[in-house]
Order: structure tokens, then C-alpha cells, then sequence
């Protein structure tokens, strides 16, 4: 008979993991999903494209119902794990049923943050992370209203764009004296503000939010340098928090994450975890590459071929509010390395080249973004670049006809 696997989350990575271990082991276990949100698993990375008419919900699913089914996937959506019995090896769920299990995988992902300000609780506040979320910000966005979307980073200014797209005046706000600080060096950042705000975006810099003015909904913001905001809903997309709270209630080791190993596997015998809850060498990866990496590495595990996974090279690879960004590795030069930069603010391109010991080890491209997975490639390899260092930031056909 096959052994029972039980997976808790049903988004992008528990998708992964499924499709590789179809790959691997068809047939050796039987596998539960068990989904809180009410649909089959989704790409949560289009949601903007949702949420500015570009796509339908229907068109970012991931695999039909067939699919699962041909896989022999018994999917449970809708349903949120209550809690975990590792004793009796059980997942008990929310509608009073039990899943059996002999291996568990947490793949629950990450909760959106909420600031801790007043009026953080009122009517009109929002989060941005799911298709539930959408559906109220479409609602709102169709009745036109001024909105403030609270966070910088990729999540703030995807949701920013799709309320502005769709016929929402939107300011966003932003802690830090840049945009995607995390992903992007000063002047990257300073293009993608540009870009931005020529789609008719407000982006106020070093913005603290110290409260939500209203008293039974939103009427608007205040900031800590005295300044206020008219608004009529605002939208929280300041950061993610791994859903950790299903795991560390069974007794299963957790930091910021689960803590997993190089085969991730958690302190806890056949129990595993994935994707945003996980935590890999004291990291907590908040993107969809490294969780599919893992999704292949544990997939291998659980078909008896282990291999490790020893680590993510960070990288962001996507239309931000309608701008094509990208970075990957060492792209503020930490190290010492050597930068090639390419700037042409009238037509909104930027290049950052990072080169250390004869080896690209960092990139950041804003505009033009068609070379990003040859520099990411050459990154995650340690290619050597001498011969093509000269040409490379043209691109790669050039650099290769000039090295052949």
C-alpha cells in the first residue's frame, strides 16, 4: 500500500513538491493537501496582475482538478489544519475530520504584517497577499477611491499598481529612503521611483506611519513628521512573517521558521518543511525560487535519492508596477567587488554589473531585464567572465560572439 503523506498548505510550493515527486516516486505514498484558502493552489506572484485586470483567478491556478486527481492527490481546500498530533501521527482539521499521516510536510507559507499603530483594526484596512484579498481591494478599486498602500517592497508596489490600473488614486508610503532596498542599490532604486510615479503613483520616502485617522472606517493617515493623508482605505503590504504557529504547538523545532536541514527535514522524525515557513542556515527565504529548490531536494529525499540543499542564491525576476526589475547575489558590492554600470535614465534603464575574482557574483538591471537569467546562470555557476567581462553588459549575444 502506499504510505501516506500528508501536506499542510496548499500554495505554490506544496504544488512543487507534488509535481517533483510525480516526477520520482509515483505511486509510493499517497498524498493529502490540505489548503485553508477556498480554491486549488494559484500563482501568488500574478495576483497584481489580477488585481489590475490583466488576468483572471481562474488563469493563475497552477494545475486543474484533473491534474491532481491523475496524480492521485486527494486535495482539501477551504479547510484550515486545527493542529498536529505527532503521537498518533494525525492532521485534525477544522471541520472536525482527521488525516492520518506517516510523513508530514509543512508548507504554510507566510501571515502579512499589520504596523502596530492605532486604527490598525478599523474598517477600510486591508492586507495583500491572497485571492481573498484581491476580491476586496477589486471592490474597492471599482468604486475609485483614494487609497494608501503602506510598504516599498515587491508586495507594496504590486498592490499600489493594481489599485492605480484599476482606478484608484494611490499614494504609497515607505519606512526606508529608497524603494526595495532589500533588492536594489540607490540608483536602481531612484529609476524605479521615476518609472513609478509617471504611472500616476504618489511614493512618499521615509514615511512612518504612525497612525490610521478614523472612527467606524478609514479617512486617512497620519505620519510621525506631522503630515496627513486623505484616504479611504488602506492597504497593509509592509512584509511577511512565516506561518510557524501550526508547528510550534505540536512540538516541532521553530526560530523566525521551521528549522530545517540540508535534506529538509525538521528535528521531528518524517516531518518536513518548505518554502516561506522554512528556515534553511538561519534563513527564512520569502520567494518562490528558493522553495522550489527545496520542493526538489525533499522530493529526492522521499524517493530514497537524498541530495542537499545547501542554499538560495537570492533573486528577483519580475514586472514590478509595470517595470521589469532584477537582482540577484552580491549586488551592492559587499565584498569588495569591482562594478560595471550602465545608465540611461531617458529611456529607464539601469545596469549593475558585480564582478569579484574573475567571476559575476551580483547584478541589477531595472528596464531592460532580457539577460537576467544568462547573468543569473553565470552567478549560480562562478562561470568565469574574463573573456566576455568587456562585452557582457550588452547582453549575451554579443558577448559570445565576441568571445567565439
Amino acid at each position: 500500500m502506499s504510505e501516506p503523506l500528508v501536506i499542510v498548505g496548499n500554495g505554490m510550493a506544496a504544488a512543487r513538491l507534488v509535481e517533483e515527486l510525480a516526477k520520482r516516486a509515483l505511486g509510493r505514498y499517497a498524498i493529502a493537501v490540505i489548503g485553508d484558502e477556498p480554491r486549488l493552489a494559484y500563482n501568488r506572484v500574478l495576483l497584481s496582475s489580477v488585481l489590475a485586470g490583466e488576468a483572471t483567478s481562474q488563469e493563475i491556478e497552477l494545475r486543474s482538478a484533473v491534474w491532481w486527481r491523475d496524480r492521485g492527490v486527494t486535495v482539501t481546500y477551504g479547510c484550515a489544519a486545527s493542529s498536529v498530533d505527532l503521537a498518533v501521527r494525525k492532521v485534525h482539521l477544522a471541520n472536525g475530520t482527521d488525516v492520518p499521516f506517516s510523513k508530514l510536510v509543512f508548507a504554510t507559507g507566510s501571515t502579512p504584517l499589520r504596523l502596530a499603530v492605532p486604527g490598525a483594526d478599523l474598517p477600510g484596512v486591508h492586507t495583500f497577499r491572497d485571492t481573498r484579498d484581491v476580491d476586496q481591494l477589486l471592490a474597492l478599486a471599482g468604486a475609485k477611491r483614494r487609497v494608501v498602500v503602506v510598504g516599498g517592497g515587491l508586495l507594496g508596489l504590486e498592490a499600489a499598481y493594481g489599485l492605480a490600473k484599476a482606478g484608484s488614486k494611490v499614494t504609497l508610503l515607505h519606512l526606508m529612503d529608497q524603494l526595495m532596498e532589500r533588492q536594489l542599490d540607490a540608483p536602481a532604486a531612484a529609476l524605479l521611483k521615476r518609472l513609478v510615479e509617471s504611472k500616476g503613483i504618489e511614493i512618499v520616502l521615509d514615511a512612518d506611519t504612525s497612525r490610521i485617522i478614523g472612527t467606524d472606517h478609514v479617512e486617512g493617515v497620519d505620519l510621525a513628521n506631522g503630515r496627513s493623508i486623505v484616504a479611504d482605505a488602506v492597504v497593509f503590504a509592509a512584509g511577511i512573517r512565516p506561518n510557524v504557529a501550526l508547528a510550534r504547538e505540536a512540538g516541532v523545532p521553530v526560530n523566525r521558521g521551521i528549522v530545517v536541514d540540508d535534506r529538509i527535514c525538521t528535528g521531528v522524525e518524517n516531518v518536513y518543511a518548505l518554502g516561506e515557513c522554512a528556515e534553511h542556515r538561519g534563513t527564512c527565504y520569502g520567494l518562490v525560487e528558493p522553495a522550489y529548490e527545496q520542493a526538489k531536494v525533499l522530493a529526492a529525499h522521499l524517493a530514497g535519492n537524498p541530495t542537499d540543499y545547501v542554499g538560495s542564491v537570492v533573486a528577483t525576476n519580475l514586472k514590478v508596477s509595470g517595470v521589469s526589475v532584477f537582482s540577484a547575489g552580491d549586488f551592492l558590492a559587499a565584498e569588495g567587488g569591482e562594478t560595471l554600470v550602465f545608465n540611461d535614465e531617458r529611456r529607464g534603464t539601469y545596469k549593475k554589473l558585480v564582478v569579484a575574482e574573475g567571476r559575476l557574483t551580483g547584478a541589477v538591471l531595472v528596464g531592460d531585464t532580457q539577460d537576467a537569467l544568462w547573468y543569473l546562470d553565470l552567478i549560480r555557476t562562478m562561470a568565469p567572465i574574463e573573456t566576455i567581462r568587456g562585452d557582457m553588459m550588452f547582453g549575451r549575444a554579443l558577448a559570445q560572439l565576441k568571445a567565439a
